[in-house]
């Protein structure tokens, strides 16, 4: 049988016309903080590049771009991390299975400052590439159990990436949240050949990759995109409670000349009232105890 399609999953549906969501003890807004560790194989191209090859011509081993994304973990991840606990904020890391064993004193440091272990794949490839998906789904619980003690709840593709089959294998392996639909500032429930999937809210613009990557935007334009991105949403979580992510990878944010705009845009966030800081786990039971 062909795989449902994603109009198939999910009938349309207006905000404007769904019950209020509540939050308790003056709650009205969620901020899903994420983080994203990713091993980036020296052997393959780059998921992502800063410096182009010369002549436009990609090089393998590429080993300017490779020892980029490697500052973010020994070094960036560590400037954001201690920006999180001083701000006191819990978040969900994105966990690419392979950074589970090449990576352990990152994974230390989350599991001491209590994050969130998401799934983000076994490896950054995207999931049309992958022989095995099943296999792939199974490697990355194994992975991320090993070192925390528990199975993974929610998924995020690498690159956002699905195939139409995806979500099935997922809810087959026992996920209960995916991240990587940007259509929506509530939960929404996703049909599966396996039962329901929830997609928590994400969005692909309060994102250090694309403003700072894709769009090549300066450095401030993160905090003020997302300022005013906070200011309406926040206002709009007056009637119904809405969630914002936004997400951050240790070699984007984590440079010296973006992590300044990243506290500031918390301390800002923060101050509001009523806004409540949730894992994507936290958020999911927020969502099913008012949904029934």
């Amino acid at each position: 049988m062909a795989a449902m399609k994603p109009h198939e999953r999910t009938p349309y549906s207006a905000i404007e016309d769904r019950p209020p969501l509540t939050l308790p003890d003056g709650g009205r807004m969620i901020l899903w903080p994420l983080m994203s560790l990713e091993v980036w194989d020296i052997d393959r191209a780059m998921a992502r590049t800063v410096l182009p090859p010369p002549q436009h011509q990609p090089m393998l081993p590429d080993v300017p771009n490779w020892s980029w994304h490697e500052y973010g973990m020994r070094v960036g991840f560590w400037r954001l991390r201690k920006l999180f606990d001083e701000m006191g904020i819990r978040g969900t890391v994105t966990m690419n299975g392979r950074a589970c064993t090449e990576y352990p004193r990152v994974v230390e440091a989350c599991l001491e400052s209590g994050w969130e272990f998401n799934a983000h794949a076994f490896e950054q490839i995207p999931m049309h590439k992958v022989d095995d998906q099943r296999e792939n789904i199974r490697k990355t619980i194994e992975a991320i159990e090993a070192v925390c003690g528990y199975k993974p709840r929610g998924w995020f593709g690498p690159g956002l990436t699905e195939t139409f089959e995806t979500l099935d294998y997922l809810a087959e392996a026992g996920f209960e949240y995916i991240g990587d639909w940007a259509f929506d500032d509530q939960p929404v429930p996703l049909k599966t050949e396996h039962g329901e999937i929830v997609s928590l809210p994400y969005n692909f613009e309060i994102h250090d990759i694309v403003v700072s990557l894709i769009q090549n935007q300066d450095s401030p334009v993160f905090k003020t995109r997302a300022m005013d991105y906070f200011d309406t949403i926040y206002e709009e979580s007056a009637e119904s409670v809405r969630v914002m992510s936004f997400a951050v990878h240790p070699y984007i944010s984590g440079s010296p000349h973006r992590i300044r705009y990243v506290r500031e845009l918390m301390e800002y966030m923060l101050s509001k009232p009523g806004v409540v800081v949730m894992t994507g786990d936290r958020i999911l039971e927020w969502y099913k105890s008012r949904t029934g």
